[in-house]
């Protein structure tokens, strides 16, 4: 699924209607006792850094979403009762948070509470009044300092409809926006067939959340984890990770605004490629790093590239089509300045992952915690990333294209960089947010193009032998 934002998923006019939870649903949620199962770290570290953000006189939305077509002429009360019985399998969906002084207290939903509101907006005829009308109400709509903090919409036309779904991002990850589309055709199909759809609830993210706090809970400021994060944010002068080229930005100065920055970066053959070539040391993502250490390497001069590399954490298949926010990051640094050729690079960064990447199962919140440090947060992303994801096994992902599926980003502010690079059936996309500077856009612009051309160089390049090794190491200058 391609990640974009709401100006560019392909928005065509049409009747707007949207589904909310029911008014009498949500008075329901505010006499309910507390649930027991408490945030994750993940979650309870995303909505204390909105509050404080909020609190700093900035209202920076940070929703994700998922878009994507039904064909044919669409009946709205089985569409609606498609999207209910979607959310009654994700039980993170119908549970919130309120504060009670400055702690959190989960509350759930009974299943048998749950149901949805439908309004009908209205028509649309022009496509760019259309998305800013989507985006206003879901930068609302999916707040995280609110409850319910979800909306379902679709534009629906003549020969079909397009959905557009927007959650806070507590309750979701860009993989549990990629399974939406999936799930709601399927739901959908058997409903529009007069079939009672057996789907057994999915792995509750709200379980896991007290499973890996639980377990978050046990360890202490002495643990190996906390010094091993320990050590890597004094080596980067204190502070997590950012990318490590100019942005352009003023120490101090006001959250800025971001932009995005999207393309393919080779086709399918060119990715198969890539991926062979990377397979040995590990796969794509290895090689995805190591071309942008040596790329910020040379953009930036740094001997070091440090980041933080996100894993996600559904380790027990119960998890799978469960629907949260399960990732966490492992603290990498690879010394470029050290390696003689692109193979040196590659064998540095599966090291590195090999080594670290156990870390990403404890909540990097609760480790800065321990550490005792003052990262109070003052934007809305701790560190900077690349992300590597390879969607192609995702049910549905083979008709993404046909469907116009995407995945949603919002744009809004901040101070770092963060990109993904998927690969699709079609090839590798990049998507990036990032601070909106002439100086970051042309540093962004060359990262993008550099890595396309290691990325083409490496896939192009003599493949390893089977019985002798590697016959060379892609040809690229290293500085």
């Amino acid at each position: 699924m391609r990640m974009t934002d709401i100006q560019r998923c392909e928005v065509r006019p049409g009747l707007l209607v949207e589904w909310s939870l029911d008014p009498a649903a949500v008075r329901a949620a505010t006499g309910l006792p507390d649930d027991s199962r408490p945030p994750a770290y993940i979650q309870e570290s995303h909505i204390r850094t909105a509050r404080s953000v909020r609190e700093d006189g900035l209202f920076v939305p940070t929703w994700l979403g998922t878009a994507f077509d039904i064909p044919g002429r669409v009946d709205l009360d089985v569409l609606q009762e498609a999207l209910r019985g979607w959310m009654l399998r994700h039980e993170t969906l119908r549970s919130g948070f309120r504060w009670v002084g400055d702690d959190m207290r989960r509350f759930t939903l009974d299943a048998a509470d749950v149901s949805l509101r439908r309004e009908t907006i209205g028509e649309f005829r022009d496509a760019d009044v259309l998305v800013r009308y989507l985006q206003d109400r879901f930068d609302v709509a999916a707040d995280a300092l609110r409850w319910p903090n979800f909306l379902y919409t679709a534009v629906v036309r003549e020969d079909g409809a397009s959905v557009y779904m927007a959650f806070d991002h507590s309750n979701v990850d860009a993989y549990s926006v990629q399974r939406i589309p999936a799930e709601i055709h399927e739901l959908y199909a058997a409903g529009a067939g007069g079939i009672r759809p057996e789907r057994e609830p999915a792995g509750s993210y709200v379980d896991f959340c007290r499973t890996e706090r639980t377990s978050a809970d046990e360890i202490d400021g002495t643990d190996a984890v906390v010094e091993r994060w320990r050590e890597f944010i004094d080596r980067c002068d204190g502070r997590l990770p950012n990318f490590p080229v100019d942005l352009g930005l003023e120490p101090g100065g006001r959250l800025p605004r971001q932009k995005l920055m999207r393309e393919m970066l080779v086709d399918a053959e060119d990715a198969a490629a890539f991926e062979a070539y990377c397979r040995p040391f590990g796969g794509s993502l290895v090689g995805v790093l190591a071309a942008t250490s040596l790329i910020v390497h040379e953009i930036g001069g740094r001997p070091v590239y440090r980041t933080v590399v996100p894993f996600h954490t559904r380790r027990n298949s119960r998890w799978l089509e469960s629907v949260g926010w399960y990732v966490g990051g492992a603290p990498v640094e690879i010394h470029t300045d050290q390696a003689p050729d692109f193979d040196s690079l590659l064998r540095m960064v599966s090291a590195q992952l090999r080594a670290n990447r156990s870390l990403a199962r404890m909540p990097l919140a609760r480790v800065l915690r321990l550490l005792g440090s003052d990262f109070r947060p003052t934007s809305p992303d701790l560190y900077s990333i690349v992300s590597f994801v390879d969607a192609r096994g995702i049910p549905g992902s083979e008709r993404w294209t046909e469907l116009k599926a995407y995945g949603l980003l919002r744009v809004s502010y901040g101070d770092q960089v963060c990109a993904w690079v998927t690969r699709l059936h079609e090839g590798l996309q990049f998507a990036s947010r990032y601070p909106d500077t002439d100086v970051a856009h042309k540093n962004l612009r060359l990262y993008v193009e550099r890595l396309r051309e290691v990325i083409v160089s490496v896939a192009r390049s003599q493949q390893p032998q089977e019985s002798s090794g590697r016959a060379s190491s892609a040809q690229i200058t290293l500085p």
